[in-house]
């Protein structure tokens, strides 16, 4: 049987801050977008939540989630 570790929860009395988690992106077909290898590009193809297509110019990459260094222009 796996386990499965648990998301500890933050308590009230902690003197730590709680754990913020970063909006998700989300992107459309024909977005303008930047990336800090690619350059400048635009979506062609959208899988969901699970990756995007995006046109470069002189190449297609397909980015994945959480797409970092990927921003909607």
């Amino acid at each position: 049987m796996r386990k499965f570790a648990a998301v500890p929860r933050h308590l009230p009395t902690s003197p730590f801050k709680a754990r913020v988690e970063a909006p998700r992106k989300h992107f459309a077909v024909g977005d303008r977008v930047t990336h800090d290898t690619y350059g400048l590009g635009r979506t062609i193809s959208v899988e969901g939540d699970i990756a995007v297509l995006v046109d470069f110019g002189s190449r297609q990459e397909r980015i994945t989630q959480p797409y970092t260094g990927m921003f909607k222009l």
